[in-house]
């Protein structure tokens, strides 16, 4: 049953014959899209393997085991030009020294991988096949010249990845979620399921967090929406963070949970651990899949359960997806404020609904109007964050839960984005704006001592 939400609003010429005959008129076909050319194979490929595997077979893992990275790196670079040195390829000293390397990434890292990773300007790497892997910068996507020699070499790079965390992926199991050392999500899909081959999605792991002032900077915030935002953790509003895949959910959280005081102790759940909260009193907890035998899950409802043992003062869920949202409702509502969670939606309207769609799905024999209730209850936010068509991701809606009026929960936006057009490079244009309405939770404001200016929510003239 969809939720229904009650918003309070602010609001061809004919000329001369032709000389010749004309050409009976055709159909014309949308152009393509430009194709990529696949990359060069490589002309090294049987010598790179064969200095592999001598380097497996020769060197050993308890001496290696000892030495830290970049010591492990230079154990593993010398030994290779060693090997090189032996064979009778004609290599130039360019070619030479990108052997090593690349050598060195195969028996260390993730072999083709491993520059797209180093680069800062990448935060998400997929591998569609073997020679066509995509990045995302800035929000777009591009090409790359990365290539993996077959099917068999993106399964290895795979493998590798999820041996050391105890899954696993097969025919029987072709689907797997799993991080690397950094804290990288990696998602890995192979066939039968995966029809062009294995195929692998990285989203990059920042190793500098991004702080309030980089979104402001960024444009996804205003400093006015910024300056309210760190009230609402601070009077502990429950907030929950909507928005679809790769709009920036988890960064958002990540910002919103640097508000939060030190002197309180945080339990986060998530599936996987993403966050990087700088708290000193933090307890991470995270799901853990059935093993080959289909035993053993630990799901995120079962640690939303634990941590209410736990003697939190906050729970942060990485993001509902399920039956966890009802006992999420519950903590929010039984002395645990200051909660906050994401949810894939694309309005806060929808963001309610999933909430209700969510507890209907944990098989609880509920009225629709309790879960209405229990939803008005407990969130006092909605932020819903959008990725624009240039790529740039926006904090698109402020919107405050008010309350219930009869069987419809009633919101209202304290600031939204308006999109005014499109300049001549494509980029959006617009403003975030305060729709002029006070919201409720000023009173809290005021009532914990945090003073905010009398203007912010007014309504202000364009420039200003």
């Amino acid at each position: 049953m969809s939720l229904f939400v009650r918003r309070i609003e602010n609001g061809r010429k004919v000329g001369a014959e032709p000389a010749e005959p004309a050409e009976p008129a055709r159909s014309v076909a949308p152009a393509a899209p430009p194709v990529r050319p696949r990359p060069a194979p490589d002309p090294f490929v049987e010598l790179k393997q064969r200095i592999h595997e001598r380097l497996i077979k020769e060197l050993d893992p308890d001496k290696l085991g000892s030495q830290n990275a970049a010591a492990l790196r230079q154990s593993v670079e010398e030994a290779t030009a060693t090997m090189l040195a032996t064979t009778d390829a004609p290599l130039s000293r360019q070619e030479r020294q990108r052997l090593i390397r690349e050598i060195a990434d195969e028996v260390l890292g993730l072999g083709p991988l491993e520059p797209l990773l180093a680069d800062p300007t990448v935060t998400e790497v997929m591998v569609n096949r073997p020679d066509q892997v995509y990045v995302e910068r800035a929000g777009v996507l591009y090409p790359t010249d990365v290539a993996f020699r077959d099917d068999a070499h993106v399964m290895r790079v795979i493998e590798k990845i999820v041996a050391p965390l105890g899954r696993r992926i097969d025919e029987s199991s072709p689907m797997v979620d799993a991080r690397l050392v950094d804290g990288s999500r990696v998602n890995a899909i192979i066939p039968p399921l995966a029809l062009g081959g294995p195929t692998l999605t990285i989203r990059k792991f920042s190793r500098d967090p991004l702080q309030v002032a980089d979104l402001i900077n960024l444009k996804s915030l205003t400093p006015e929406m910024a300056e309210f935002l760190r009230a609402c953790v601070q009077v502990r509003l429950n907030t929950l963070i909507s928005g679809g895949t790769g709009t920036g959910k988890t960064t958002l959280l990540n910002v919103l949970s640097s508000f939060i005081p030190e002197r309180e102790r945080v339990v986060t759940i998530e599936d996987p651990a993403e966050l990087q909260l700088r708290q000193p009193h933090v307890v991470r907890l995270e799901t853990r899949p059935p093993n080959i035998e289909g035993r053993g899950e630990i799901t995120q409802r079962q640690l939303v359960k634990n941590a209410l043992r736990m003697r939190p003062d906050r729970i942060i869920v990485g993001e509902v997806r399920t039956g966890e949202a009802f006992d999420m409702l519950q903590a929010m509502n039984t002395g645990h404020e200051g909660s906050l969670t994401t949810v894939h939606a694309n309005s806060p309207r929808d963001a309610l609904a999933r909430i209700e769609n969510m507890v209907l799905m944990a098989s609880l024999d509920l009225p629709v109007r309790a879960i209405r209730e229990q939803v008005a209850a407990a969130l006092d936010l909605v932020i819903q964050i959008a990725r624009l068509r240039d790529g740039t991701r926006r904090v698109t809606h402020v919107t405050e839960v008010v309350g219930m009026e009869g069987d419809i929960i009633t919101l209202q936006d304290i600031f939204v984005f308006r999109q005014q057009g499109v300049d001549e490079d494509g980029r959006i244009i617009g403003r975030t704006v305060a729709t002029g309405l006070r919201p409720r939770c000023a009173e809290r404001f005021e009532q914990e001592g945090i003073p905010l200016p009398p203007d912010l929510f007014a309504i202000r003239a364009p420039g200003r």
